[in-house]
């Protein structure tokens, strides 16, 4: 006999039980509530559109909202598969080559998207997603030839990526699938033309219906600290 795929499954599917665990409780979780207007404004465009572009300095929560409506979505059965990538650009100097399997040499890279799903999904339910392929981290180098349909599909840290990987990566886009692209312009670790660059001045010079959410130094929500220092290199030009 051929084994059953596992998959997650809302509360409702299930029979009542009297006794709950802690991944019930897991399940049922507020809504993201928006600590800031331009978090508010990231959220609407979420809901309405298809593709959406979030720009900001570090701390401002562009990852974490990606994140947790990932999660949300996977849990509550609206999409089919979460698709994660990013560019493995380093910031700085490079350790060299991680050893591992494909997907183990990504994850360092992905890991404060995956973290934040952990914590928003339970991380026993993260891991059966992604052993039954419903979360799939997907390095950068091998997604020429993939169409993605219904899915979410987060890009982050996309100032590193070339003009030809993003159009690479934008023309994969099908059916039903929502796709979030995050990203700092001025955080750029290539020397070449930011692709993301590019992408925005196309929607902006071609008027797509393509919302860019762009944060700015005043919706820094991770710590004080945080935005202290991001303040003091940013005036500095540094």
């Amino acid at each position: 006999m051929k084994r059953r795929r596992t998959r997650l499954e809302l509360v409702e599917d299930r029979p009542v039980r009297l006794h709950k665990t802690r991944f019930d409780e897991e399940r049922h979780l507020s809504p993201i509530q928006p600590l800031t207007d331009r978090q508010a404004q990231y959220l609407d465009a979420l809901a309405l559109h298809k593709q959406v572009i979030v720009l900001g300095p570090a701390g401002t929560g562009k990852t974490f909202i990606a994140g947790t409506r990932a999660a949300d979505q996977l849990r509550q059965r609206r999409i089919g598969k979460v698709i994660i990538t990013r560019p493995n650009v380093p910031s700085g100097r490079s350790l060299g080559f991680f050893p591992g399997t494909l997907e183990e040499k990504i994850a360092p890279w992905v890991a404060p998207l995956t973290e934040t799903m952990k914590e928003r999904m339970g991380e026993a339910a993260f891991e059966i997603a992604v052993k039954t392929g419903d979360i799939e981290v997907v390095p950068f180098e091998v997604m020429r030839g993939r169409t993605f349909k219904n899915c979410l599909v987060i890009l982050d840290e996309a100032q590193n990526t070339t003009t030809a990987e993003i159009k690479m990566f934008l023309t994969r886009i099908g059916d039903d699938c929502q796709v979030i692209i995050n990203g700092d312009v001025s955080q750029t670790d290539l020397r070449e033309t930011s692709g993301l660059r590019t992408v925005i001045h196309l929607i902006k010079s071609r008027m797509m219906p393509i919302p860019v959410v762009e944060f700015t130094l005043d919706d820094i929500v991770r710590s004080g600290i945080c935005a202290e220092w991001v303040r003091a290199f940013e005036e500095t030009n540094l």
